[in-house]
């Protein structure tokens, strides 16, 4: 567990819009990224955290305006993901405001391009997302931690143990794991306190965990379960929490913030 914590609202970005949904299903509009940001920055989020979940070449320029019309206006690291294949990729979203990328399907389809961004830009700007959910039972033999890492929303499973994928991850450069539960994802009942633990047991870099807040009172579990960092996104965008909520949450279970 980090000695200090980072509370990280999620903007989910597609056509210059947020949206949200459960399990990545159902996405509805959640309002206008660059405003939220404003709004979590204000409210004293430690960082925010982009990720276009389309990803279309249409889309992508909507994805460079975003995050430039937003490092205009907050003054917190921004990591932003989605659709990153090269380090052409991660030159230009550093060169409109982005402090940190996150990669996922391209690195599964070609690990050196982790070798690459981080050679060329420092483990520092590397965050790794991972999409994990339980094994199924016909592929549970294959994969011992019994977390299998998945693309596309979580609707198709690769070849990929979890936890494996990270250990190899982080030995070719990643600087963070940003490891979201399909199967918590938008529930609101918790975090998977067990992938968290069997994260930090393994990573020897910074985790943070994603899916499942739903309360004020799931936070602090997840950092006590390894997280240096806890990511959410629904219950900021509902209004049902604000990033000082769970702060105050956080600090009366002993847990500082920055």
């Amino acid at each position: 567990m980090a000695l200090v914590c980072r509370v990280i609202p999620c903007l989910d970005v597609a056509g210059g819009r947020v949206v949200k949904g459960v399990n990545f299903e159902n996405l509805r509009d959640m309002g206008d990224p660059v405003e939220l940001a404003r709004a979590y920055f204000l409210q004293g989020a430690d960082e925010i955290t982009f990720l276009d979940v389309t990803a279309t070449v249409d889309e992508r320029a909507t994805t460079y305006d975003v995050v430039r019309r937003t490092a205009e206006e907050v003054f917190i690291p921004l990591t932003v993901g989605g659709g990153v294949r090269s380090t052409e990729d991660v030159a230009r979203l550093l060169s409109v405001g982005a402090d940190k990328i996150g990669v996922n399907s391209a690195a599964i389809a070609r690990p050196g391009l982790i070798d690459e961004i981080a050679d060329r830009f420092g483990a520092q700007v590397l965050v790794l997302s991972l999409d994990v959910k339980r094994a199924s039972a016909g592929v549970i033999d294959r994969i011992p931690s019994g977390f299998v890492v998945t693309t596309h929303g979580g609707r198709t499973e690769t070849s990929l143990d979890a936890l494996e994928w990270a250990r190899e991850a982080t030995q070719r450069g990643a600087g963070e794991l940003l490891v979201n539960s399909i199967d918590a994802d938008g529930t609101k009942e918790g975090f998977d306190l067990e992938l968290v633990s069997l994260m930090r047991e393994i990573s020897s870099v910074p985790v943070i965990a994603s899916g499942g807040a739903g309360r004020a009172e799931d936070f602090a579990p997840a950092i006590h379960a390894g997280a240096d960092a806890v990511l959410a996104a629904s219950v900021f965008h509902s209004g049902q929490l604000t990033v000082g909520d769970v702060k105050a949450a956080l600090g009366a279970e002993g847990i500082e913030t920055r």
